[in-house]
């Protein structure tokens, strides 16, 4: 059973401790909480493309200098300049392939290709000639 004195009852999503935002007010007329303070800040991408997302009211070198397109998926800048696009790889992201390929040479994947297939056609899943369409 919830005690009815909850710190909990009546929140709502997203609101924390200590976030400014006052769920129990003094004042007898606002029983509602204030709204924290917000910006719209405007992105432009390569493409021309405008996003404004909105941010918390906070200091100018704390909001992102660059943020992705809502249209497109590219860069965008806040200077209205075009964003110049950044090398996806260039933060040290490598895929799961080319993990593999620095593991593997071409000829040690022909070898596990050639013998997954043959543990297939001795199970009977592939036919031991592959028919072509003529």
């Amino acid at each position: 059973m919830v005690h009815p004195s909850s710190g909990f009852r009546g929140t709502r999503a997203g609101v924390t401790a200590g976030s400014g935002s006052s769920l129990q007010s003094n004042d007898s007329n606002d029983s509602s909480p204030r709204p924290l303070p917000r910006i719209r800040v405007s992105y432009w991408c390569a493409k021309g493309h405008e996003t404004q997302p909105v941010f918390l009211k906070m200091p100018e070198d704390q909001i992102p200098r660059t943020w992705d397109c809502r249209r497109c998926g590219g860069p965008a800048s806040r200077d209205g300049r075009a964003a110049e696009a950044d090398d996806p790889f260039e933060d040290g992201y490598k895929s799961h392939l080319e993990y593999v390929k620095e593991r593997r040479s071409g000829q040690d994947a022909e070898d596990v290709l050639a013998g997954a297939l043959e543990k297939l056609r001795a199970r009977g899943v592939l036919p031991d000639q592959l028919l072509r369409d003529t």
